[in-house]
């Protein structure tokens, strides 16, 4: 029982991250499950099957906050249904962990990318691009996300929202709304790819009721929380979030001691903490020119 307990409140911390900056909850219920001895593909099996409520209920709840581009979450879901259904199918016979690492990598340069973006470059006078992100540029980056979240336990949020929030053609909460409402699709398609080649009996029904629970409570507030939360905080928050949850992986790869892993969080959540501060300081400065 205590355990169903620290893991409906994972879920419910899991939903708030995921539906506030668009990412994680995969990421922080999957390494959790695996903590507890579960092996991958039953550990993603239970937490995309967790998803398909908890991304129900974030979808819902974005919707009403008015944080949905509709255009391109209908884009999104057909290429990441796919991939996410091949990757549930592939991650059947070969262990997530062996490509996890390079998307890791790829992940770790544009978190530091995000940061730089909102923390320098940011203008919160600046307007978003009219542009619209192109149907070329959303197909194959729904199929890899698609296809990375179903093989790494998540991936959907930390792929396709820095790639969308750097992008500079919507505004972020959108980019987090849409990536969060489109994750149904790929929460489903996922589900059914494991239930194929793991069956019914190898998922811990427990765990994902209590993983649901937890992400439904979280969902309506995590909407209300982008919705009034200052873009580029908002922006510095995701690429902490991108660096923080990728270094995890890539130092396990190499696996340094555990003395160089506490020196290098320490110092990142140092560094993450002074670009938080200076955010903080430009958006009192910008509000005491205003006024």
């Amino acid at each position: 029982m205590q355990k169903l307990i620290i893991l409906a409140f994972i879920g419910l911390i899991a939903q708030l991250v995921d539906g506030s900056l668009g990412m994680a909850y995969g990421v922080t219920s999957t390494s959790l499950l695996l903590m507890f001895g579960i092996a991958p593909a039953v550990a993603s099996a239970s937490v995309h099957m967790a998803e398909v409520v908890t991304t129900a209920a974030s979808g819902i709840s974005h919707i009403r906050f008015g944080n949905v581009d509709k255009e391109v979450v209908l884009k999104l879901i057909i290429p990441g249904s796919i991939g996410a259904f091949l990757g549930a199918i592939f991650l059947g016979s070969i262990p997530g962990d062996l490509i996890k690492p390079y998307v890791s990598l790829f992940l770790l340069f544009l978190g530091i990318f995000v940061i730089y973006r909102f923390l320098f470059k940011f203008n919160s006078q600046t307007k978003v691009s009219k542009q619209k992100v192109s149907k070329k540029q959303l197909l194959p980056l729904g199929f890899i996300a698609g296809f990375f979240d179903a093989t790494g336990g998540g991936g959907w949020g930390p792929i396709a929202t820095p790639v969308l929030i750097t992008s500079n053609k919507m505004e972020p909460r959108k980019v987090i709304g849409s990536v969060d409402t489109s994750e149904f699709a790929i929460a489903v398609s996922s589900t059914i790819g494991f239930l194929l080649t793991l069956g019914w009996t190898q998922v811990h029904f427990e765990w994902v009721l209590a993983l649901m629970i937890g992400g439904i409570i979280a969902a309506p507030i995590a909407a209300w929380l982008v919705k009034i939360i200052p873009t580029n905080l908002l922006g510095t928050f995701v690429g902490g979030i991108i660096i923080i949850t990728n270094i995890r992986t890539l130092l396990g790869v190499i696996n340094v001691s555990e003395t160089i892993s506490i020196i290098t969080y320490s110092l990142l959540f140092s560094l993450w903490l002074v670009a938080i501060i200076m955010v903080l300081i430009k958006l009192k400065r910008n509000k005491t020119v205003s006024s």
